[in-house]
């Protein structure tokens, strides 16, 4: 049983808590490391299975760990689970599973942390449980009418389960985009319905990443970038106007700034969209048994229902401090200031324009860093 008064404790054991134990083992800081569930790096284990990372494992590794050479430059699923799997027995990273954090409050100079294990009394904490929480409730009139099944992207697996069956997915984010194609793949015809308007970006440009090309614009104003980088964009993507798709007033940069959420990364979504193998319907009006009416006057009959519509922005309620300490996370560790108030950090929860896995690495190392500087 690890130590209950241990000098730091991390909260959350998926990519970022797993970065940050590497990273104070290194600068040889006591901690503790807890996770609610029963394995390491939980949520990927649950995504569905056709995902990839969205970004190039030459930037998606974490602190002193690179992929292996023969991953390709997009790692499946399955390929990041075993990464971590192989990072987690590298460096003797052993969590205390099925551990739920419950409350997180100061109390003189130390926090105090209720768990379903005890009570964890430390000098730091670090929440690691990152940005995305509950799953979004779909609010539409009459859904609980719906005759078929409904589920939130996070409890998708596989198109093999829904063999000729009629499926809208509701919203135009990344997750709902690589459904989509998942779909098309097992011979499905997929609508999507898309309320808001949308920034689209390639995932690669000329062969080269378009993450990586967006550290080449990262210390301009997102604003200033945005239109540096349009001609590109709108050569590479087109018109998605043409394709029923309403394009955001302000590009993909600003968008990660004023909503702390990312761009869809084309991944072959378009093509199939342009091909008629993806149909592109509005907003919503209301479902009645298995008939969806939308906004613009169209229905179609469904027999399953998926809501690609994102999470919650709890990020860490349980911790009992000033919602501002919340609104901080929306900016990057180098500018958030409250970073380290009270010996309290954040891990992995600012939503980056050059990838968040890599964003969680320099995170994880300079809370480290941090908190090494004030023993000294």
């Amino acid at each position: 049983m690890p130590p209950t008064h241990p000098e730091t404790l991390v909260v959350g054991a998926s990519i970022s808590g797993l970065a940050l134990a590497a990273c104070l083992q290194r600068q040889g800081i006591d901690y503790t490391l807890i996770e609610k569930e029963g394995e390491t790096a939980q949520p990927w284990r649950n995504h569905y299975e056709r995902l990839h990372l969205h970004t190039s494992k030459r930037y998606s590794n974490l602190p002193y760990k690179k992929f292996e050479k023969s991953i390709p430059r997009y790692p499946s699923r399955q390929q990041v689970i075993d990464y971590l799997e192989d990072y987690q027995q590298t460096f003797n990273i052993q969590p205390l599973l099925n551990t739920r954090a419950t409350s997180i409050k100061r109390e003189g100079d130390h926090w105090i942390t209720e768990t379903s294990k005890g009570q964890f009394v430390s000098r730091y904490v670090i929440m690691a449980t990152g940005a995305y929480g509950r799953p979004r409730s779909l609010n539409i009139n009459g859904i609980e009418t719906f005759t078929g099944k409904v589920l939130h992207s996070q409890d998708y697996k596989t198109a093999s389960d829904y063999p000729g069956q009629r499926v809208l997915i509701v919203g135009f984010g990344n997750s709902a985009c690589e459904i989509a194609i998942d779909l098309c793949e097992k011979g499905l015809a997929p609508v999507m319905a898309v309320r808001s308007p949308v920034n689209v970006i390639p995932r690669d440009v000329l062969g080269i990443p378009v993450l990586e090309l967006s550290m080449l614009l990262r210390r301009l104003k997102p604003s200033l970038a945005d239109r540096i980088s349009k001609p590109l964009v709108d050569l590479l993507i087109g018109d998605i106007t043409t394709l029923g798709l309403r394009k955001k007033l302000y590009g993909p940069l600003e968008q990660i700034q004023r909503e702390a959420a990312a761009p869809v990364l084309d991944i072959g979504t378009l093509r199939l969209i342009r091909q008629g193998r993806i149909k592109i319907y509005g907003a919503i009006d209301r479902v009645e048994g298995e008939k969806v009416y939308f906004k613009d006057g169209q229905t179609a009959d469904f027999d399953v229902i998926v809501a690609g519509i994102g999470y919650y922005r709890d990020y860490a309620e349980i911790v009992d401090v000033d919602k501002e300490r919340f609104e901080d996370l929306r900016r990057p560790v180098d500018k958030q200031a409250f970073f380290g108030k009270d010996g309290l950090y954040f891990c992995g929860y600012w939503v980056s324009p050059t990838g968040q896995i890599r964003e969680i690495g320099m995170d994880a190392q300079k809370i480290a860093r941090h908190i090494a500087g004030k023993r000294k």
